[in-house]
């Protein structure tokens, strides 16, 4: 009985949020819908429950660092890895971390684009989560795991928002436990 409630309890917080995810066309150009987590992140009850379900299948995985991918993954980085116990690393945009950094450059749909991570915020062997808010063709999550194998640190997983199935990004990560909230 209590498997069967928290099932219906975890599918109605599911489409809660789903719910709060509004659609914008053609940005941030033409032809593209965009999903706009915005309405979520102002509702403290979908926000809170987000996070939870987030972290809920890493509590008990000694995950020693949580890392979020810029910038909306700071935003849910940060509360999973306080509740996980662990600590908060960021990933970001080359030039806008301070000290010695890693950095790996990767490929896009039309360009490239680069990442990087503080030399010294994983030591090695240490238990790593992922975190984003949008799994879409997998690229910037592929070269986050680059980024944090150069440092040695072992990857559990990843926990995301929403994931964008069509674009089959989970499968550039099929080693990794990937665990997302939100599917379309």
């Amino acid at each position: 009985m209590w498997v069967l409630k928290h099932l219906l309890a975890n599918k109605l917080t599911m489409e809660y949020i789903r719910d709060l995810i509004r659609d914008v066309p053609d940005f941030p150009k033409k032809g593209i819908i965009f999903k706009d987590i915005t309405p979520v992140l102002s509702d403290i009850k979908a926000l809170r429950m987000s996070v939870k379900e987030m972290a809920s299948p890493f509590m008990n995985l000694d995950i020693d660092v949580v890392v979020g991918i810029e910038s909306r993954g700071f935003i849910f980085g940060v509360p999973i890895a306080d509740i996980l116990g662990a600590s908060f690393v960021p990933v970001r945009k080359p030039g806008k971390l301070p000290s010695k950094t890693e950095r790996i450059t990767y490929d896009l749909e039309y360009g490239t684009d680069s990442l990087e991570i503080h030399q010294d915020s994983i030591k090695k062997n240490q238990s790593v989560l992922i975190v984003d808010d949008l799994l879409a063709t997998g690229g910037t999550a592929e070269a986050t795991c680059k980024l944090v194998s150069k440092l040695e640190g072992k990857i559990i997983g990843f926990a995301i928002l929403i994931e964008l199935s069509f674009l089959k990004g989970r499968k550039r990560l099929k080693q990794y436990n990937v665990h997302s909230l939100v599917k379309y």
